[in-house]
C-alpha cells in the first residue's frame, strides 16, 4: 500500500521556521519525484517545491525561492522542506505529492499519482 505521511506542520510567528516532513512507503522512492504543494482557504493549489530524488533535481517557486528548501534522505524515504522566514501568506494546509521522476523545471504541470492528508501551517503576524 503506498503511503504519503506528512508531519511538522504548527503554529508558528512570522519570521519563524519550521521542517515538513513527507514519509513515503510502498513504492521504489528513488524512482520518484516529490513535490509540495499548498492550498490556503478560499485559494487555488499551489506547487511550491520539488525534488527528483533519482537526481537530486530541485525545483521551487517564486513565491518560496530563497526561504524554503526541499531536501530527501534516500535511506530513510523520507523528504523534507525546511521552511525560514515564514510569512502570514505562508499560512495553508501543505501537501507532498508523488509521481514517477525524474521531472524537470516544469514539474509543477504534471499529474502526482499519490498524496498524503496534508498538515497544517499556520503563522502569525
Amino acid at each position: 500500500e503506498v503511503q504519503l505521511v506528512e508531519s511538522g506542520g504548527g503554529l508558528v510567528q512570522a519570521g519563524g521556521s519550521l521542517r515538513l516532513s513527507c514519509a513515503a512507503s510502498g513504492f521504489t522512492f528513488d524512482d520518484y519525484a516529490i513535490g509540495w504543494f499548498r492550498q490556503a482557504p478560499g485559494k487555488e493549489r499551489e506547487g511550491i517545491s520539488c525534488i527528483s530524488t533519482s537526481d537530486g533535481g530541485t525545483y521551487y517557486a517564486n513565491s518560496v525561492k530563497g526561504r524554503f528548501t526541499i531536501s530527501s534522505d534516500n535511506a530513510k524515504n523520507t523528504v523534507y522542506l525546511q521552511m525560514n522566514n515564514l510569512k502570514p501568506e505562508d499560512m495553508a494546509v501543505y501537501y507532498c505529492a508523488a509521481t514517477l521522476g525524474p521531472l524537470g523545471s516544469s514539474w509543477y504541470l504534471w499529474g502526482f499519482d499519490y498524496w498524503g492528508q496534508g498538515t497544517q501551517v499556520t503563522v502569525s503576524s
